[in-house]
C-alpha cells in the first residue's frame, strides 16, 4: 500500500530553487520564453552559430577514448573509425597529464589507468600507427603539456607526409580551470599562460586549421561552483586567454577564436573562415559595432574589448561543427 509523500524538512525552504538558488515556478508557459528568438546563426546564437547548422553537413562523430598503452588504444581507435567515428578523442593518463613519464616513481599504479600512456615520440606512433591524419580530426584533452603533445602529433604526420596545414583538430589547452578546478597543472600560473599562448602564435604559423584551446566550464560546477559562477569563470578565463595574446601580438590566432566567436560572416560548417591580421580586425570592427565590454587581467594589464557573443558561445561550449 502506497504511504503518503515525505512532509518537506523543516529546514528546506518551502520554494523550490535551483542549485543556484533561483525560484522554479511551478509549471513553465510559452509566455515565459519570451520573444521569438533570432535565426540561427544570428547573434545571440541562440539555435546554433551556423544559419543552416548541419543540415549540408554532419557533426564529426567522436567517442572519448583511451585507456592502457599506445597499442591497446591504437587498437580502439581504429575499431571506432572502422565502425563509422569520423574523428578522434583521445584520452591520456594522469602521468602524462602532468608531465610524467611511465617510469617516474611518482606515476607508479598510475599509468594507463585513466587514458593512454604517452611518453615519447616512439609512443605517439604507436597510438596513431595506421591512421591517416589527413582523413580524422583529432580532439586530444590535454592541458599542462598540450605544446608538447601536439609537437608529437605534427610529428607522426610529417613521417606520414601530412603537411601542418592538413591537419585538423582541437586542443584543451585550457590551463586556467586547472589552477581553479582540476589541479593538472605544471608550471606556476605566469609561464603556464605563456606555454598555452605560445601554442596560438604556433599553430597560426604551422598548423592554421588547429583549434588551440577548448574553454571548458562543467570542471568548475563539479568542484563546487553553481551555475552562474561556472560560466562567469568560464567567461574570464576565455577573456583572460584572449587579453594575454592581444597584449603580446596584434595578429591574435583567429582559428582559436572561431570557436568562441561564432562563424565569420559567410563561414558556413567546414568552412575555417579568414585569418591572421585582416580577420582579426574584422572582429575587433564588429565589436566596436555590437558595443563592446571593457576587460582587465587580473595582473593590471591594460583593458582589451571583447565582443559579447565571444562570451555566450563561450559559455555553452561551442565545440567544432
Amino acid at each position: 500500500m502506497a504511504s503518503p509523500a515525505p512532509k518537506p524538512a523543516a529546514d528546506q525552504p518551502l520554494e523550490p530553487a535551483t542549485d543556484s538558488g533561483l525560484p522554479l515556478k511551478p509549471v513553465y508557459r510559452a509566455a515565459d520564453a519570451g520573444a521569438e528568438p533570432p535565426a540561427p546563426g544570428e547573434y545571440p546564437f541562440t539555435r546554433g552559430i551556423y544559419p543552416e547548422m548541419y543540415r549540408r553537413r554532419p557533426w564529426t562523430i567522436r567517442q572519448y577514448a583511451g585507456f592502457g598503452s599506445a597499442a591497446e588504444t591504437n587498437r580502439r581507435f581504429r575499431y571506432l573509425l572502422q565502425q563509422g567515428q569520423t574523428g578522434l578523442s583521445v584520452a591520456f593518463d594522469l602521468p602524462t597529464q602532468i608531465g610524467h613519464d611511465a617510469d617516474a616513481p611518482i606515476a607508479r599504479g598510475e599509468v594507463g589507468k585513466v587514458g593512454v600512456s604517452i611518453s615519447s615520440l616512439k609512443d605517439m606512433e604507436i597510438l596513431l600507427n595506421g591512421i591517416p591524419l589527413d582523413q580524422v580530426s583529432t580532439s586530444m584533452t590535454i592541458n599542462a603539456p598540450a605544446a608538447i603533445l601536439l609537437l608529437l602529433y605534427e610529428l607522426v604526420a610529417e613521417q606520414q607526409g601530412v603537411a601542418g596545414s592538413r591537419l585538423n583538430g582541437t586542443v584543451q589547452n585550457d590551463i586556467l580551470k586547472e589552477y581553479a578546478a582540476r589541479g593538472t597543472y605544471v608550471f606556476p600560473p605566469r609561464p603556464s599562460m605563456r606555454l598555452a599562448t605560445d601554442l596560438f602564435a604556433y599553430c597560426k604559423d604551422r598548423l592554421p586549421n588547429w583549434n588551440t584551446i577548448s574553454i571548458s566550464g562543467y570542471h568548475l560546477r563539479e568542484a563546487g561552483a553553481t551555475a552562474v559562477q561556472e560560466l562567469g569563470f568560464t567567461m574570464a578565463h576565455a577573456v583572460a586567454h584572449r587579453v594575454g595574446r592581444l597584449l603580446e601580438r596584434s595578429d591574435y590566432l583567429v582559428r582559436g577564436r572561431r570557436r568562441l566567436c561564432g562563424p565569420l560572416q559567410g563561414e558556413q560548417p567546414g568552412d575555417h573562415g579568414r585569418r591572421g591580421r585582416g580577420a582579426a580586425e574584422d572582429h575587433v570592427a564588429a565589436a566596436e559595432s555590437d558595443g563592446v565590454v571593457a576587460t582587465r587581467c587580473r595582473e593590471g594589464s591594460p583593458g582589451a574589448v571583447v565582443r559579447p557573443r565571444v562570451q555566450a558561445i563561450v559559455a555553452v561550449g561551442c565545440g567544432d561543427p
